[in-house]
């Protein structure tokens, strides 16, 4: 085997341990919760060594937030801004928030761990919470820049409270699903609750527009 060949190899084999431990990071952390996981129960898992876990991340902190950053940027790669050409402004947010759930049913992880790390309260903030708040701005963002664009009438403060209710709401409608796995289905709930945001959108640009 040539050298090229050598180093593609190895680092071929880098990439897929580094997936296997995030897969199993991710089960157990969503299993056993933050203080449940530790790099031993995932070395078990995963069926590798702890000192490969720790060749790929410093600690188990820095191991969560990368569960996180991958799970979010799954999430984000199959969540799709409907177009001008999908309808009016309704199907356009109904589709959005249909496309959140699907992909938030697809990949979880992000939202159900940030969640458990944001609500808690540490001496030394954990990696993983910070992460998580980064990645949670940024889906913000896509949602006002996608509710500004259709509705640009709405001045920045209106956005900016139409953007905290409607992630507030996927926030509570996804601990729902989590809590009772047997109730309305994500969809629904989304598509829903995007119906009422757009609604009270709607009351907003008519008020701003007189």
């Amino acid at each position: 085997m040539t050298r090229p060949e050598a180093t593609r190899k190895k680092r071929a084999n880098g990439i897929e341990s580094r997936q296997r431990i995030l897969d199993a990071a991710a089960e157990i952390a969503g299993e056993r919760g933050y203080e449940g996981t530790s790099i031993a129960a995932v070395s078990v898992k995963c069926g590798l060594p702890a000192s490969s876990i720790y060749w790929h991340f410093k600690d188990k902190d820095d191991l969560i937030a990368a569960v996180i950053e991958r799970s979010f940027d799954t999430w984000m790669a199959e969540v799709e801004l409907p177009g001008e050409e999908t309808g009016t402004s309704l199907e356009r947010v109904t589709a959005m928030a249909a496309n959140m759930a699907r992909s938030l049913v697809a990949a979880p992880d992000f939202l159900r761990l940030g969640l458990m790390l944001a609500l808690e309260r540490r001496p030394s903030e954990p990696r993983g919470r910070t992460v998580f708040l980064q990645v949670r701005e940024i889906g913000r963002r896509k949602i006002a820049e996608f509710t500004q664009v259709l509705f640009p009438e709405l001045d920045e403060e209106a956005i900016r409270t139409l953007t905290t209710y409607a992630v507030a709401g996927v926030d509570g409608l996804f601990v729902q699903r989590q809590i009772d796995e047997n109730s309305v289905e994500l969809v629904a709930l989304f598509e829903l609750h995007a119906r009422l945001v757009h609604d009270e959108a709607q009351r907003m640009a008519a008020r701003a527009a007189r």
